[in-house]
């Protein structure tokens, strides 16, 4: 199977160190002490722009000053590299997608990303950064399933015929769609890939 797994809050746990860097930043330009870090708050991807109220202008402040301690801090979910590591044993092809950002100053995104897997010694065949249309790159890819933590994404792909697996955050947790084939972790994604592959 071509596999299409998501990276942020999906294999490695990203948000909790967005949050702890922007009430940083939040501080510096304010003046005033800030803690948001409440993942009860966050209901999708804007999550910045609504918890914090900024503008373009000082996210992408933001992103410039601290995206890149986000990607070398953020830490992996329990067993996301050992499952990745037999679904690649198994025989299928692995590929990263993910919207992380590029051209963000003095952060080599690919470069951090790529250590941080290389670090868990995680196998892949593709690393695809700064991807907003996933659903063009499943179907230019022939991807058979996506893992993605994101309900809009994996909405919008099983409506085209593309199998998707969404794991659960916070961020998602209280959205309710029977449709939708929900895990918590990633002994629970390898359980239902070997479904999905009984039912081919």
């Amino acid at each position: 199977m071509n596999i299409g797994i998501d990276i942020d809050d999906t294999t490695f746990l990203t948000v909790k160190y967005m949050l702890k860097y922007a009430d940083i930043f939040e501080e510096e330009i304010s003046g005033i002490p800030s803690n948001r870090d409440s993942f009860g708050l966050i209901k999708n991807r804007y999550y910045l722009k609504v918890l914090y109220g900024w503008d373009e202008k000082t996210k992408f402040n933001f992103f410039d000053k601290y995206y890149k301690n986000v990607l070398e801090e953020c830490t992996i979910l329990p067993n996301a590299d050992k499952i990745i590591k037999k679904l690649k044993e198994d025989g299928n092809t692995i590929h990263f997608i993910t919207a992380r950002l590029m051209n963000i100053k003095e952060c080599d995104t690919e470069k951090i990303t790529r250590e941080s897997l290389e670090r868990y010694n995680i196998p892949y065949d593709t690393l695809n950064l700064h991807i907003n249309d996933k659903l063009k790159f499943c179907k230019e890819n022939k991807i058979d399933i996506l893992i993605e933590d994101s309900y809009e994404t994996c909405k919008e792909i099983m409506d085209n015929g593309i199998k998707a697996i969404l794991m659960t955050t916070k961020m998602n947790m209280n959205i309710e769609d029977k449709e939708i084939v929900r895990v918590e972790n990633w002994n629970e994604i390898y359980r239902k890939i070997q479904e999905c592959k009984n039912q081919i």
